[in-house]
């Protein structure tokens, strides 16, 4: 009995011993094939490594989790606002400034425990939009807007800062945007302090630049030849200082709350084409150049004329400072063939073009960014030095709006053309080689079907 018993006991704990083994190597068995390794040493050797890495990674993990805390820890002192939102434009993450900036109705910093829509937070559609902007597209997309703060409680309304907003949207992985904030106050408070001293200095100028040239005037015939040469060279200065303040006032009218909107009016563009061009012949004559336009002999645009004229006197006469002797400046005025109505507005429709080139050096590429900055001067060769204005007679009787080298010129272009919602680039001409500026209209300053002839 205690034999049987015996045997028993050791034919079970040979089972056992068995199922323990079978079960061991089905183990290995699925770590072999995990690994897809061909033999036990090959799959030894990587169970081995993996061992030896496993603090290595958890070094790894713990440096990705501290440099992660670090990276928050920046965006949350950092001086300008950031947010993050997922693919349904729910917050997930914005740090103090944000929170700050657009004015949120509840303390965010961090990740949300609860996800909202941006715009139950902050109530900015043009954050929105540039938030959909960056996700399709997949760029960086850029974007300046006003942002009006709204009183949660129409019947306590309270009156909130208003300032202007820049916001740079990334776009990230899933579909999330990432976007930074900057608050442009500052800014926009140095460009208004720096338009209201230029314009007062102008002011300032503007009556002894005057008594200056009546003065030069009147002893200009008092004197005899050999003396007058000096009292012409300082009516041209003072011409010339009295340009300069003129166009320092004209910007500071087109930029400043002085500015009382445009005076539309329907226009014959090539008529005022040509008519700036006689205003400017006598320059154009010292040094023997030409007009060539091309483009309809008719074609009536919504325009403020007497800003629009300035528009064209300035083109042309950086033309002409900058042509060689005997050249031709080249107009061109491209016509849209139709301008359909759309139901969806005019963003699609054909623009107007007008294109002024010149024959000259044309503009330097580091230059081209800055050319519609004020004050600024490209290179030598297009300087005040070489300009048809040091060419032409002092009593040439031209227009005294007309620019000479005061490096305003093309910033009052710019400004006119933006205050009529248009567009105007500067180029060099791929064939002629010189300056190619192109001033487009939108399709909605056309007249399609004019009604009689308009007065000159």
């Amino acid at each position: 009995m205690v034999i049987g018993v015996y045997i028993l006991g050791l034919v079970t704990g040979a089972l056992l011993l068995l199922w323990q083994q079978r079960r061991q190597r089905r183990r290995e068995q699925r770590l072999i094939t995990t690994l897809k390794a061909d033999d036990w040493s090959a799959a030894l050797g990587q169970v081995e490594q993996l061992v030896q890495t496993h603090p290595q990674q958890q070094q790894q993990l713990r440096s990705l989790g501290t440099s992660c805390d670090t990276l928050e820890h920046i965006l949350q002192s950092a001086p300008i606002g950031y947010l993050q939102v997922d693919e349904e434009n729910q917050l997930l993450w914005c740090n103090a400034q944000a929170n700050q900036l657009l004015n949120m109705n509840q303390p965010l910093t961090g990740s949300v425990q609860r996800r909202r829509l941006l715009l139950e937070v902050a109530r900015s559609y043009e954050l929105d939009a540039l938030i959909e902007e960056a996700r399709e597209r997949q760029v960086c997309c850029q974007q300046e807007w006003m942002l009006y703060q709204i009183s949660p409680d129409p019947l306590h309304p309270k009156e909130e800062p208003t300032y202007p907003l820049r916001g740079y949207a990334i776009p990230l992985d899933q579909g999330e945007v990432g976007v930074f904030l900057e608050n442009r106050q500052e800014a926009a408070r140095l460009v208004q302090q720096r338009d209201r001293w230029t314009s007062d200095v102008a002011h300032e100028l503007k009556t002894p630049l005057t008594s200056i040239r009546l003065v030069a005037e009147t002893l200009q015939p008092r004197v005899d030849e050999a003396q007058r040469r000096w009292l012409d060279r300082l009516i041209n200065e003072t011409i010339r200082l009295s340009n300069l303040v003129e166009d320092l006032l004209n910007l500071s009218r087109l930029q400043g709350d002085q500015f009382q909107g445009l005076n539309l009016k329907p226009v014959d563009l090539p008529q005022m084409v040509q008519r700036a061009w006689v205003s400017l012949e006598p320059l154009a004559q010292v040094k023997g150049l030409e007009l060539a336009y091309t483009g309809p002999s008719q074609c009536l645009v919504n325009v403020d004329e007497p800003l629009f004229h300035r528009v064209l006197l300035n083109l042309f006469d950086n033309a002409i400072k900058h042509s060689p002797q005997g050249a031709t400046i080249y107009a061109r005025l491209n016509q849209p063939d139709a301008l359909p109505t759309t139901a969806d507005g005019d963003s699609d429709r054909p623009r107007l073009t007008l294109e002024v080139i010149d024959t000259g050096p044309g503009f330097s590429p580091k230059d081209v960014p800055y050319i519609f900055d004020r004050f600024y001067r490209a290179d030598p060769s297009r300087t005040r030095s070489n300009s048809a204005a040091n060419l032409a007679p002092a009593d040439t009787g031209l227009t005294p709006t007309v620019s000479r080298g005061s490096g305003l010129g093309l910033a009052i272009v710019s400004q006119i053309v933006e205050a009529h919602s248009g567009t105007i680039t500067a180029a060099n001409h791929p064939h002629l080689g010189g300056a190619w500026l192109q001033l487009h209209l939108p399709a909605t300053a056309q007249i399609d079907h004019p009604e009689g002839a308009i007065a000159v």
